[in-house]
């Protein structure tokens, strides 16, 4: 199954934009895992931008990034968003609140409590009337995504965006699921070859139990492992270098997708096979 990538949204430690984020993942500058400031939402109304949670603001900035870079308007793209857990921080605000004596949870921190409420926030900033979908697959999350993104791309022969987002849990959920860092990404997917498209992505499933790709650094390979959203570095800093070739991604525990990278030729899609 082939798609083209069209653009690329990057937010993380050290990593704060794919212009800046590519840089780092090439090797071209030395990572530094420095926290980075949320990202303003500007595409939100005001009193929403008020409302939304972390993790939905690192969700729209990768977004709109991405959307951005390949020159698509988001309000008539289909989205599919991952994320291993959703919003720790508002399941813990809910916890705490019923184990007090009051027991009333705030309508807003229940509404932001439901998976798809990235996706519901991304149709408001957006205008977006497409199809959208929600998904968790634990530390695979990033690959199914991915995988789910490009099969609707294919089936619909529409473009698709993935937007794939963690944050970290407060204690005590953080020990029973611990998560490294906030993290989001998000890839503009089209089934067929564009004038924004620089990289083709063949994805296979792989059975068994192969070894995973890694990241290109001991601090990368940290953020990788920690952060399941951050599965994605191996094909990011692959889309990075000049070159292309094959990563496998963490799927399910016997089951693995493989991506094959094709960058854009000079001379354009029509002489690659």
């Amino acid at each position: 199954m082939r798609v083209y990538l069209e653009g690329i949204g990057l937010f993380g430690p050290g990593l704060q934009g794919w212009a800046a984020g590519r840089e780092v993942l090439a090797g071209r500058q030395a990572y530094e895992p420095v926290a980075a400031p949320l990202p303003p939402v500007e595409m939100l109304p005001a009193n929403e931008r008020r409302r939304a949670p972390k993790i939905v603001k690192i969700a729209l900035a990768a977004g709109a990034e991405a959307f951005a870079a390949a020159g698509r308007d988001p309000a008539a793209v289909a989205t599919v968003f991952a994320s291993s857990g959703g919003d720790g921080d508002t399941i813990h605000e809910i916890l705490s609140t019923l184990a007090s004596p009051q027991r009333e949870p705030s309508p807003t921190r229940f509404h932001n409590s439901v998976h798809n409420a990235a996706a519901g926030y991304w149709s408001i900033a957006s205008g977006a009337k497409a199809a959208t979908s929600s998904l968790c697959c634990h530390d695979g999350s990033f690959a199914a995504g991915l995988l789910e993104a490009a099969v609707q791309a294919v089936e619909s022969a529409e473009a698709v965006a993935l937007i794939a987002y963690d944050v970290p849990y407060p204690a005590p959920l953080s020990e029973a699921r611990p998560i490294g860092a906030a993290f989001g990404v998000a890839l503009l997917l089209s089934p067929l070859p564009s004038a924004a498209g620089f990289a083709r992505l063949a994805l296979a499933m792989r059975l068994g139990a192969p070894e995973y790709s890694r990241g290109a650094s001991p601090a990368l390979e940290a953020l990788r492992r920690n952060t399941p959203a951050a599965r994605c570095l191996p094909l990011l800093a692959m889309l990075a270098g000049s070159g292309g070739g094959e990563v496998m991604l963490e799927y399910l525990p016997d089951l693995a997708l493989e991506v094959a990278v094709t960058p854009r030729p000079a001379s354009g899609w029509e002489d690659v096979a």
